[in-house]
């Protein structure tokens, strides 16, 4: 009964927002397919040569940039992944115009794909690879046909994912976005994260408003700041929601 009462709350909540951010981590992307990286069974409790987040890392990939691809290909590019309830909600809230942003930590462009247009990737997009020499752009599709290290047809330069990996810091101009929405919103709902990566977690620290609400299968660090906290997964909760 509390549960069926907190997503009644959410959803008059949502129906009363005009200023609405979603912040989304892995957990909105488990039900399309695509593995997290610290549940039971995701890429951090499997097994490699090398931990993945030291393979994830930018040294890694200075040093080892065979064998980066190598995983890189094989287990963060899952282009035939489609959205699901979630991603197809808040594209939804966009279109009615109850969505400010959505700022994800995701690199699979699902928002994209639901229809949503106002996306902050903190972490880049596996969507999106340009040469290291001449800039030139490649697609998801572009480098999962490739072999080894990718190199640029123009110019025989490395092609590089627009990632962000381990070491790397994050883009200016996304962070800046994704705080500057957080701070005009007055409905924040934070989903399908564990709120462990910094800085991403952190822009939590932006919210003025009083209508936080945080949506996971697991407790988060943050759970005591939470307006309105709901356990689940974030699909069949929002797709409970108008």
């Amino acid at each position: 009964m509390e549960q069926q009462s907190n997503i009644q709350t959410l959803n008059r909540w949502v129906r009363e927002s005009h200023a609405l951010v979603f912040f989304g981590g892995a957990g909105v992307s488990t039900e399309s397919g695509i593995p997290d990286f610290r549940s039971v069974d995701g890429l951090y409790h499997q097994r490699y040569a090398d931990p993945p987040e030291t393979i994830l890392s930018h040294s890694y990939f200075k040093a080892h940039t065979q064998a980066f691809f190598d995983f890189y290909r094989d287990k963060l590019l899952y282009l035939k992944a489609q959205p699901n309830a979630a991603h197809n909600k808040l594209a939804q809230w966009e279109r009615e115009g109850k969505l400010l942003a959505v700022v994800t930590q995701n690199i699979d462009g699902l928002h994209q794909a639901a229809g949503s247009r106002r996306v902050l990737e903190l972490h880049g997009s596996v969507h999106r690879n340009h040469c290291v020499d001449c800039g030139a752009f490649y697609d998801g599709a572009w480098m999962a046909q490739t072999r080894g290290i990718p190199r640029c047809p123009a110019c025989g330069g490395l092609v590089k994912p627009d990632v962000v990996l381990y070491e790397e810091p994050l883009d200016g101009g996304t962070l800046q976005a994704a705080v500057s929405a957080i701070r005009q919103a007055d409905l924040l709902i934070v989903g399908g994260t564990s709120l462990a990566v910094y800085p991403a977690a952190g822009l939590l620290d932006y919210y003025r408003g009083h209508r936080l609400v945080l949506v996971n299968k697991t407790p988060t660090p943050q759970d005591g700041r939470a307006d309105l906290l709901i356990s689940g997964s974030i699909g069949a909760i929002f797709s409970q929601l108008d």
